[in-house]
C-alpha cells in the first residue's frame, strides 16, 4: 500500500508540473505516451492470450490516431482516414506475415486496440485541443482535462479506501473478486466530491462552463462509467490469464493499469461538456 501511495503522489506531482510548465503542449505529450504505452502493454495481453497482434506498427498508428485533433488543428490537412489507412495496412499485412490459424484474431486484436486506447484517448487530446472560436480559454480546456482525469482516477482512490475499511458484498466476483459494492459507491462520492472541488478551484477559467454545482451532477455518471472501464480492462487481463498489465509503476502495475478507467470517461466527458 505505502509503494501505492508513494506512486499515486509521484504520478500526480509529473501531472501538475507538466502542465503548470508546459501548458497544453505537455499535456498533449502526456497523453500521447499514455496512449502508445497502453497500446504497448495491450498488444503484450493481446500475444499472451495467443492473438499475434502488430504491435510496432500499431503503436505507431494508435499514437497518431491519439493526436489527430491536435495535428488537425495545426496542419490544417484531415487526419480522420488514419484508422481506415491502418486498417488496410494490416490486412495486406496478415496475408504474408500471419499463419492462417491466427490471422483473424491478428487483425482483430490490432485495430480493436487502436480504437479501445488509440481513438478513446483522442477525446481527452479533444478536450484539450484550442479552436479557432472558442468560448473557453487553453487554460480552461487543461482545467477541464484535469478535472477528468482527477474525477476518473478518484474514483480508483475513493473505491480502494472505502472496500478496505467497509467492503462486504462483492460486485463482479468472476471479473474483478475485490471490488465491492460498498467500494463502488465511496468511489462515486469520491469523485463527485473532488469534481466539484476542482471546478470550484477553476472557477476563473471555468466560469459558464462547468460550475461546481454542475460538476458535480456530471462526475456521478462519469465515475460509473470509469467503474466500468476498469472492469473492462480486468476481463482483458483475465483472457491473458495475467495478473497485471505490466510492471512500469511500482504498486499499482502497467500502464494500462492506470489508464484504464481514462478510455471510456473521455469520451463521456467530452460529449457532457459539449465542447466543439
Amino acid at each position: 500500500m505505502a509503494q501505492r501511495i508513494l506512486s499515486t503522489v509521484t504520478l500526480w506531482l509529473v501531472i501538475f508540473g507538466t502542465l503548470w510548465f508546459f501548458r497544453t503542449s505537455g499535456a498533449l505529450v502526456l497523453v500521447g505516451l499514455i496512449s502508445v504505452l497502453t497500446l504497448r502493454e495491450f498488444y503484450q495481453l493481446m500475444t499472451a492470450a495467443g492473438w499475434a497482434p502488430f504491435a510496432g506498427l500499431g503503436m505507431f498508428f494508435g499514437g497518431l490516431i491519439t493526436l489527430a485533433p491536435s495535428i488537425e488543428a495545426r496542419i490544417g490537412a484531415p487526419t480522420h482516414p488514419l484508422l481506415a489507412l491502418a486498417a488496410i495496412v494490416f490486412a495486406i499485412r496478415i496475408v504474408g506475415e500471419r499463419p492462417p490459424e491466427k490471422r483473424v484474431e491478428a487483425l482483430a486484436s490490432t485495430l480493436f486496440g487502436l480504437v479501445y486506447v488509440g481513438l478513446l484517448l483522442q477525446y481527452l487530446v479533444r478536450i484539450l485541443t484550442p479552436l479557432p472560436a472558442d468560448t473557453i480559454s487553453a487554460d480552461g480546456r487543461l482545467l477541464l482535462c484535469l478535472w477528468v482525469i482527477a474525477v476518473s482516477k478518484f474514483c480508483d482512490v475513493g473505491a480502494l479506501l472505502t472496500g478496505l475499511a467497509i467492503g462486504k458484498h462483492k460486485m463482479s466476483p468472476t471479473i474483478s473478486p475485490k471490488k465491492t459494492w460498498e467500494g463502488a459507491v465511496g468511489g462515486v462520492l469520491t469523485s463527485i466530491g473532488i469534481g466539484a472541488l476542482v471546478a470550484w478551484l477553476g472557477r476563473g477559467e471555468l466560469a459558464g462552463h462547468l460550475s461546481p454545482l454542475h460538476s458535480a451532477l456530471i462526475a456521478g455518471p462519469i465515475a460509473v462509467i470509469a467503474i466500468i472501464s476498469d472492469l473492462i480492462e480486468s476481463v482483458i487481463k483475465r483472457r491473458a490469464a495475467l495478473k497485471d498489465s505490466g510492471k512500469v509503476i511500482p504498486g499499482i502495475g502497467g500502464m494500462f493499469d492506470l489508464s484504464d478507467s481514462l478510455l471510456l470517461t473521455g469520451p463521456v466527458a467530452y460529449f457532457l461538456f459539449r465542447l466543439p
